[in-house]
């Protein structure tokens, strides 16, 4: 039998609705799972029981749905500000942290009915291959809870897969949605930078880092982009996002590309990839084909390095002993970079940005793998070898996500489908920026007629 915790968000709400469902029934069920299920799985740090039981009693008390989300229990990444609720960015320094509003997109959720259940975990800062830090973790694979379920949104693809929310929050720099969406078998969006603005980002021109959603399903993850996005203008970037909302005539033209030309990739993967490649040939016309992504590892590097050092330089100096060594390791990679360093990266990025262009000149989507490695054990803190091959850095793992956040082109990740005894794996589905109504037209056609979609994990 079909639960509560087995609806999706967009069902949810349309059972709220029309009034066969109260929020607050909504909202016992998902606290009692998340009481159930959270001690072995750690997928939230924070969950505010009575502070969601008000907001559910205000949603019932309306006298007609307070927004497209009405009532809809949601998890929000614990790197993100939540007015009046603990917000510990994943670090035991700011464990009493209670900022005094909302950030932008928090408070779009609730202006949509959206009812926060509480926040979900992240390694220090966003920083990190393994969902764990000194308050909470780590956050474990519901597929297999030996697993990790990836850096650094874990928490909120985790909350997602389990049932605890339908709808969560999550950031992503290099792959923080992507990596635990595949990892977790969900669906997640990371968006044109800009679309969902962040009007407190000190670097207003940065593109690198975007807010992103998970849930179980396309639809759900385009109601909370049409909640959240939206231009503001004390975000640059917001300003210039044109949609392109034209339909595909014919059948889809997809560029295949495993790695990028230059991103490590493992066996296992590569041969999944070919899998999903091979369902999709039912509905599109597949062309091998990639950007010239040249240089594009050491591009990253250096931009991160140098982004991370700016942000966090100062704690190093102040706070050492109290943070993490993957936090004092990203923030010492930026500390020697000059102005020409940075420079040369930002060329570099450009001409590679140019090549995305040109690529979609002659295609409609481009489909790479979500990860580059199946999910590993928690015991295991960083990737340093793909099949035995050492990685120079630990980031490098994640240059097949990476790789897309550079040149900021709108990703859909979804489950690819899958055996019975193997472990969850995504795709990326890649347009170009604006595009994002295309991708979840096309999202659907392939969640409902190949099977790419979320399957329950065996809790």
């Amino acid at each position: 039998m079909t639960s509560v915790c087995d609806l999706t968000a967009t069902e949810l709400a349309r059972a709220i609705a029309r009034g066969e469902l109260s929020s607050r029934d909504a909202v016992e069920a998902h606290l009692a799972r998340i009481a159930d299920l959270d001690t072995q799985l750690a997928a939230f740090v924070t969950v505010d029981a009575e502070g969601a039981r008000r907001a559910a009693e205000i949603c019932d008390a309306a006298p007609a749905p307070i927004g497209p989300l009405h009532g809809v229990p949601i998890g929000i990444k614990d790197l993100t500000d939540t007015g009046g609720l603990t917000t510990t960015y994943g670090s035991a320094l700011f464990r009493d942290h209670v900022p005094a509003e909302d950030d932008l997109v928090v408070a779009r959720l609730r202006r949509a009915g959206a009812i926060i259940l509480g926040k979900t975990n992240t390694p220090e800062f966003g920083f990190g291959a393994v969902c764990t830090n000194r308050l909470r973790g780590p956050t474990r694979n519901p597929f297999d809870p030996v697993l990790t379920s990836g850096g650094s949104s874990g928490g909120s693809a985790v909350a997602v897969a389990a049932g605890m929310v339908p709808l969560a929050h999550g950031t992503d720099f290099g792959g923080s949605v992507r990596t635990p969406a595949s990892f977790c078998d969900v669906a997640s969006i990371r968006p044109t930078p800009g679309r969902v603005p962040a009007p407190r980002r000190p670097l207003g021109w940065d593109m690198l880092a975007t807010h992103g959603f998970l849930a179980r399903g396309v639809d759900d993850l385009e109601l909370a982009l049409s909640v959240c996005g939206g231009s503001d203008a004390h975000d640059p970037l917001s300003a210039g996002i044109v949609s392109d909302d034209r339909a595909i005539a014919g059948r889809p033209r997809i560029a295949v590309t495993p790695d990028f030309g230059v991103a490590p990739v493992a066996r296992d993967v590569r041969a999944r990839f070919a899998a999903a490649c091979e369902a999709l040939a039912r509905v599109v016309d597949l062309v091998p084909s990639s950007p010239d992504c040249g240089g594009a590892i050491e591009t990253f590097r250096t931009l991160r390095a140098a982004h991370i050092a700016n942000s966090y330089g100062d704690l190093l100096k102040t706070r050492r002993a109290e943070l993490t060594p993957t936090v004092i390791w990203n923030i010492e990679a930026g500390a020697k970079l000059s102005a020409e360093d940075y420079l040369n990266a930002e060329r570099r990025r450009t001409a590679i940005y140019r090549s995305f262009r040109q690529l979609f000149t002659r295609a409609d989507f481009m489909v790479a793998p979500a990860a580059s490695v199946l999910p590993w054990p928690n015991e295991i803190s960083d990737v340093t070898a793909i099949d035995s091959a050492l990685l120079e850095t630990p980031i490098d793992y994640l240059a097949v996500t990476f790789i897309v956040s550079l040149v900021g082109f709108p990703v859909l990740t979804l489950p690819a489908p899958r055996g019975v005894d193997e472990l969850p794996f995504g795709i990326q589905i890649i347009a170009p920026p604006g595009c994002e109504s295309r991708l979840f037209a096309f999202g659907r056609i392939i969640e409902n007629e190949l099977g790419f979609s979320h399957r329950r994990p065996p809790l």
